[in-house]
């Protein structure tokens, strides 16, 4: 039997696609090994989304060809797609392709005898490509694609040209494959997306529909992907929080709290639209958690924006932030403006994740006292590590059990995580 390895780096679509290929080779007759070493087939799924991506990805290439030189490596995903002439130039990679179509990279693996680099283009009007999928290999919580591309088009952005137009799942399709993640004992689902609340746009439906249809049928704990700010209307929220099992945890990117930024990024809302968004999902849901996506050193921002952008942070009060600084996209506006120096990127980042540290540890320390319900995971270091409805990651001692939900009572927390003690199972 042949034998297939993944490798994937990115978001959790990407990680769903790489499932899908899972799916298709091992339908194919291919085992997947859990090492390169050894592997007929290596799998480097990549992702673009900035500069330090893809040096990860032409990294991971390059290990694969020393690790199992004798492989078929290939090289598939966003940093292709959107850099194909970067891509392309990477000798280590037998097979260079993209993410338009899933099935072709099987196909290209099947008929492999020469170096090859094939990359469709994504096209307007594009169907969604559509897998349902039975399991999702290794996780505790499944995961279901159900939107993929983006119209936005933000000035950094690279990701439309990586990911194509916006494109949506039928209900019908998500139906399918959320009777088979239930089917296969999963207790939660996560749906995502690249512009998750674009899903529905060009097939009359809202995202909302799809979240409902995941909540019908028996999942525990139904949980979505990163959002962006568009059309999480009052309806919307309204419905979700009628809900019972939608989790309330929302990861909302404001990439800058600077209304001059964010013009200049093509963000379409204000920094007080933003903040009205975040104190209705407050309102509406008591226990949510609201974490970001913020970049500092966009090229124009000057020192009183970063100080806007803090205090705005700060107003917000996110339970945590992913902080990151801006990385030059070529083929992007953002490209071709005037770029902050490095040293000011630097300095501006550290700030940030000092000031995204203090919210962190400020609000775990709030949680004290709560009895929470925290899926299991792993067993590290002899203690079971899980998450909480809103995604808090928390660690206490007692008999581990995966796929349990356990009450435990919160007793302390370090850096990142909440500490507990085992109450009863859920």
């Amino acid at each position: 039997m042949r034998t297939v390895y993944f490798y994937t780096l990115g978001c959790k679509v990407n990680q769903y696609d790489t499932e899908t290929l899972a799916e298709l080779f091992a339908g194919a007759g291919y085992g997947i090994a859990d090492a390169p070493a050894g592997a007929d087939v290596i799998v480097v799924n990549s992702c673009t989304v900035t500069a330090e991506a893809d040096r990860k990805t032409r990294q991971a290439v390059r290990r694969f060809r020393r690790l199992a030189p004798g492989a078929v490596v290939v090289l598939c995903g966003c940093m292709p797609q959107a850099f194909p002439d970067t891509a392309d130039a990477l000798p280590e990679a037998d097979i260079v392709t993209g993410n338009r179509d899933h099935r072709l990279i099987l196909s290209l693996v099947e008929n492999f005898s020469s170096r090859l680099t094939e990359i469709p283009a994504h096209q307007k009007g594009d169907p969604f490509e559509t897998f349902e999928l039975s399991t999702f290999k290794g996780r505790t919580r499944a995961i279901i694609k159900i939107q993929d591309g983006c119209d936005r088009y933000c000035s950094y952005c690279i990701i439309p040209t990586s990911r194509g137009r916006s494109r949506s799942r039928s209900l019908e399709s998500l139906s399918a494959e959320r009777d088979n993640k239930k089917a296969a004992g999963y207790r939660e689902v996560v749906l995502v997306g690249i512009n998750f609340c674009c899903y529905g746009l060009d097939i009359g439906k809202t995202f909302v529909d799809a979240i409902e249809l995941a909540c019908a049928k028996g999942f525990e704990r139904v949980r979505i992907g990163s959002l962006e700010y568009d059309n999480i209307s009052d309806e919307a929220i309204s419905r979700l929080a009628a809900l019972p099992n939608f989790c309330p945890q929302f990861h909302i990117s404001l990439q800058s709290g600077c209304d001059r930024t964010l013009k200049a990024m093509n963000r379409h809302y204000t920094s007080a639209e933003y903040l009205e968004l975040c104190n209705k999902l407050r309102a509406a849901f008591p226990d949510a958690t609201i974490t970001t996506d913020l970049m500092v050193g966009f090229p124009e921002e000057t020192d009183e924006d970063f100080e806007q952008s803090l205090a705005f942070v700060r107003t917000v009060g996110f339970e945590k932030i992913h902080v990151f600084p801006y990385s030059v996209r070529p083929g992007t506006r953002a490209a071709a403006m005037t770029q902050v120096p490095s040293a000011v990127k630097e300095e501006r980042t550290q700030r940030a994740l000092a000031l995204a540290d203090e919210l962190r540890t400020a609000w775990l320390a709030a949680q004290v006292g709560k009895t929470v319900s925290v899926l299991c995971e792993t067993k590290t270091e002899g203690a079971v590590f899980g998450y909480t409805e809103n995604y808090t990651p928390v660690k206490f001692k007692g008999k581990f059990e995966n796929n349990a939900v356990m009450r435990v009572l919160i007793t302390g927390s370090d850096h990142d995580n909440l500490i507990g003690e085992l109450c009863s199972a859920g």
